[in-house]
């Protein structure tokens, strides 16, 4: 594979997309900091494909991005290929609106062949290709100009091993069948829902003890004017507003701006400046929040009780044991919600009920709730037997 030195500027840049976008897939990294900024900053971008390789300098003077961009999101005969890609997936989407497309997660793909909810890249990297990751420069601040060979290599490295990786990959996801098991999950991936962050909806990353409509309603205000005012200084959420902070004032709002120097979380100057004021605006132009958007109450679903519970429970074992029979991560087929749901009696809309979930675990669940399937012992081992229902 030809690896090329750091790509700094566009004539290079364009060249290389138009190359790329020939190819069938391109493997896909960024290297990136948030730890002080609300958007995360873009510091280094790596592709591959089986026969070149290279990173790209996005913060070169003059660089311009757009081919590989354009190649990321509006190409659709070359598949984007990540490795746990949804923190890179979210930076190509503040960059143009847009979702790489059609994309591919082999992190995700591990799961349909057994190894595990959450694979790592250096695990992923040891079991398929048996190399050893140096993990010596993955703490590197990567906005420092200049970066030296040995940041660059480490950074190439992450597409270079996914572009051995994911034809082998591929070829056991045909071999096996459970290719088309991952479809739904990579448009998901690849929907531009995920990546958005409306500030009318940032309340509901915020847990709080209640559900009057008059405190949610404040917590709605105050979630939006903390997320503009983070946008606005390009600072983290936190850096503004902690959330435990956030969900005391929703439930105990102050009724004059000098009662902020009381709230704990919150520096005393806030009584009488600016941030102050717009949070005491926020505060004070809040309604309740509408009952449409009022968060469903447990005891709107069904409810589990007693025997649920242990009905549930049951569910539980049954995936462990289906999941363990057909070597594929438990998560990939059905979530604790759905067993719940499933044993509160519910059978619309559960994921596991449809396409090869239904196949593979769904049937035998709703088999065990409705008493054709039980569990039995068969020389040592937990098995299921179909029973005889009267």
């Amino acid at each position: 594979m030809h690896v090329h030195p750091l790509i700094t500027d566009s004539a290079t840049l364009a060249n290389l997309c138009v190359r790329l976008a020939e190819s069938p897939f391109v493997t896909v990294d960024t290297e990136f900091m948030r730890e002080s900024t609300f958007w995360p900053e873009l510091c280094l971008i790596q592709v591959a494909n089986e026969e070149e390789a290279a990173a790209i300098d996005p913060m070169a003077p003059g660089i311009d991005l757009k081919p590989l961009l354009d190649l990321m999101t509006d190409n659709e005969d070359v598949l984007k290929v990540f490795h746990a890609g949804g923190q890179d997936i979210e930076i190509v989407y503040n960059l143009t609106g847009k979702t790489p497309h059609p994309l591919f997660d082999t992190q995700v793909a591990a799961m349909a062949l057994g190894q595990g909810e959450q694979i790592g890249y250096s695990n992923l990297v040891d079991s398929w290709l048996g190399i050893q990751i140096d993990k010596g420069a993955r703490f590197t601040d990567w906005s420092r100009r200049p970066l030296d060979e040995r940041q660059v290599d480490y950074a190439i490295g992450d597409v270079t091993h996914l572009s051995a990786i994911f034809p082998k990959m591929l070829e056991r996801l045909r071999k096996t069948g459970r290719g088309g098991w991952l479809d739904q999950e990579m448009e998901r991936l690849a929907d531009p829902a995920n990546y958005e962050n409306d500030p009318d909806l940032a309340w509901k990353r915020v847990r709080v003890n209640s559900r009057k409509a008059d405190v949610l309603g404040k917590l709605k205000a105050i979630a939006r004017w903390r997320e503009l005012e983070a946008r606005g200084k390009d600072l983290p959420r936190g850096r503004i507003v902690k959330d435990e902070t956030l969900a005391d004032l929703a439930g105990h709002a102050p009724k004059r701006q000098a009662d902020l120097a009381k709230v704990r979380g919150l520096s005393p100057a806030w009584a009488h400046n600016e941030i102050g004021a717009r949070l005491m605006a926020a505060i004070e132009g809040a309604g309740p929040l509408p009952e449409a958007e009022m968060p469903a109450r447990d005891d709107r679903k069904p409810g589990l009780g007693k025997e649920g519970s242990l009905v549930a429970d049951l569910l539980k074992l049954l995936l462990k044991i289906r999941s363990r029979d057909i070597d594929v991560a438990s998560k990939l087929l059905a979530r604790t919600d759905e067993l719940e749901a499933l044993a509160a009696g519910q059978r619309d809309g559960l994921a596991m009920l449809e396409g090869w979930r239904f196949d593979q675990f769904g049937r035998d669940a709703l088999d065990l709730v409705e008493g054709r399937l039980a569990f039995a012992v068969v020389n040592g081992k937990l098995k299921m037997t179909r029973t005889e229902v009267a």
